[in-house]
């Protein structure tokens, strides 16, 4: 069964003293991505809220929308995912999405034939117009965020993050309210897996789209991360660090307020400035 931590034996040196003790690690396997019995993806996660991962990638990849174009989840020898990461069969690396009735399968251009590392969720593509995934609404005129609502995600995220204060090893995607209420936290080893899981929750639960939220994430903004948000309909994506050009392109593009560098009351506003109150508009 995988395990979200392990613990392994390791030499720690700490001012010239040596002592052998055993230190907590994140979890990470492989976890295969099947749409009606079909190979579709191998990612690799931190084992826990599988049916989640497997519904927000489906997201992303522009193959579900709604929680009513899916059947069921469920791993590949049947078991049920108690939401939180338990399992009750034998094979807890292989997850089938059954789509509902009349749902197309994925195109075959969404199909990636390598893995998808826990660094990059776009590995296997063959262009960037492959990656590009259009969504099929627009996003809403979404919140009107004042910057010192905004300074306070980072420490509520940080907060949320109980398996990386065991580890150190983890990120986090947290989904805010309007009013900077914490909506929902999920941690992976990669980035792109834990907003998935944020997202797929969402989908499972009927929330999509998520008008009106904040996604704030513990690491860099990538474009990647810009288009989860837009396909789930977020319209903020705030970030602790940098993001990259690419990722500011799809915002300005897409209507997505980005958020870079959110740390205590300091902030750049890459994109979609209109929903930061700033204190000209007070």
């Amino acid at each position: 069964m995988g395990r979200v931590t392990e613990r392994r034996r390791v030499v720690r040196i700490r001012g010239g003293q040596v002592a052998e003790r055993s230190d907590t690690l994140a979890g990470e396997e492989p976890m295969e991505i099947r749409v009606g019995g079909h190979a579709l993806a191998i990612t690799m996660r931190t084992p826990g809220d599988d049916f989640a991962l497997a519904a927000g990638f489906l997201v992303s990849e522009g193959v579900v929308h709604s929680a009513d174009e899916v059947a069921r989840v469920v791993y590949c020898a049947g078991a049920e995912d108690d939401g939180a990461g338990g399992r009750s069969a034998n094979s807890y690396n292989v997850v089938d999405v059954v789509l509902a009735d009349g749902v197309p399968p994925p195109a075959p251009s969404v199909a990636r034939n390598v893995y998808v590392s826990s660094s990059c969720g776009m590995c296997g593509r063959t262009s960037i117009d492959a990656v590009r995934t259009t969504a099929r609404r627009a996003l809403s005129a979404g919140p009107r965020l004042t910057p010192e609502l905004l300074s306070l995600l980072p420490e509520r995220l940080r907060a949320g993050q109980k398996v990386f204060d065991r580890t150190g090893g983890l990120h986090a995607a947290a989904l805010f309210a309007a009013d900077g209420t914490l909506l929902d936290l999920r941690e992976d080893v990669g980035r792109h897996n834990a907003v998935d899981k944020v997202v797929g929750r969402a989908l499972l639960d009927g929330s999509l789209p998520l008008d009106d939220t904040v996604l704030m994430v513990s690491g860099r903004a990538s474009f990647e991360l810009v288009q989860k948000a837009v396909m789930a309909g977020i319209p903020v994506l705030a970030a602790v660090s940098a993001p990259s050009s690419l990722a500011v392109d799809l915002a300005e593009e897409s209507g997505v307020t980005l958020v870079g560098f959110l740390r205590g009351d300091s902030m750049n506003v890459y994109a979609g400035a209109q929903r930061v109150v700033l204190p000209a508009d007070s």
